[in-house]
């Protein structure tokens, strides 16, 4: 689970099957209860239709830490005075060549390739429904200054800042589909 819907989405699927949650966070859901196998099919059936899975592997598991930890990097209202790299392995308490590599193998894309398309899908958000400039944009995503910001809105989406906004259709991308892309 990657955003705020997505919890809702998964607590209400919990409770059409009459389970109470007693936690339900990004990526993480608890039970007083253990689940039978049928309820658990059910639950999966119900969340697979929003592009929702099931992961119980470690690997897996991880992958969604990391994920919700780049997440809450960049969304951040503090400025984070560290990089990634140093920000992830703090907060899962491991080696980040261990975890870039682990994400890379899974994903088939860098960590840094993550956050930068997250970046931009939180700038696309930004340039469409908010009004403030790009510079503005830059400061709030971290970068230095605005043309590393373009540069890096060019290389993701094609286009740069003006353009992208002057598009009639603005196309956009779940959270779930960042890393599909390198499909």
């Amino acid at each position: 689970m990657a955003c705020e819907s997505c919890k809702v989405f998964v607590k209400e699927a919990l409770e059409d099957l009459d389970i109470n949650p007693t936690r339900v966070a990004l990526g993480e859901v608890e039970t007083k209860e253990d689940l039978s196998n049928n309820t658990l099919k059910k639950f999966e059936k119900s969340i697979n239709t929003v592009g929702l899975e099931i992961v119980e592997n470690k690997g897996g598991i991880l992958i969604e830490q990391i994920k919700n930890y780049c997440l809450e990097y960049v969304n951040s209202e503090k400025e984070i005075k560290v990089n990634a790299s140093e920000y992830l392995s703090k907060k899962i308490k491991k080696d980040y060549n261990y975890i870039s590599t682990l994400f890379s193998e899974i994903e088939l894309m860098t960590i840094n390739n993550f956050i930068t398309a997250y970046k931009m899908e939180k700038a696309k958000e930004m340039i469409i429904f908010d009004d403030v400039s790009f510079t503005e944009i830059a400061h709030k995503l971290n970068y230095n200054n605005l043309s590393a910001f373009s540069a890096a809105f060019k290389k993701v989406t094609g286009f740069n800042p003006t353009h992208f906004k002057n598009l009639k259709e603005k196309r956009r991308l779940a959270i779930q589909e960042l890393t599909k892309k390198a499909d």
